[in-house]
């Protein structure tokens, strides 16, 4: 369910920039900051590197990408 919310100009110029780098829409940038922001505030102690390492680790099990961990 989408929802309007008001945002600043000055926040919409930035994730036009950034969306046009990363391939995404503006809509998709925003999405993708407030995703991170959110599990940086939940795990201060993670960098941002991990964290995204995560989120794609759990996008690939929602597309049924698995494979073995192997120790050593």
């Amino acid at each position: 369910m989408a929802t309007a919310v008001r945002i600043s100009e000055k926040l919409v110029s930035e994730a036009k920039k950034f969306s046009r780098v990363d391939h995404r829409s503006i809509t998709g940038q925003i999405e993708h900051w407030a995703k991170i922001g959110k599990c940086s505030e939940e795990n201060p102690d993670l960098t941002y590197r991990l964290i995204k390492e995560i989120l794609m680790g759990l996008e690939e099990l929602e597309q049924g990408e698995r494979s073995e961990y192997k120790f050593g």
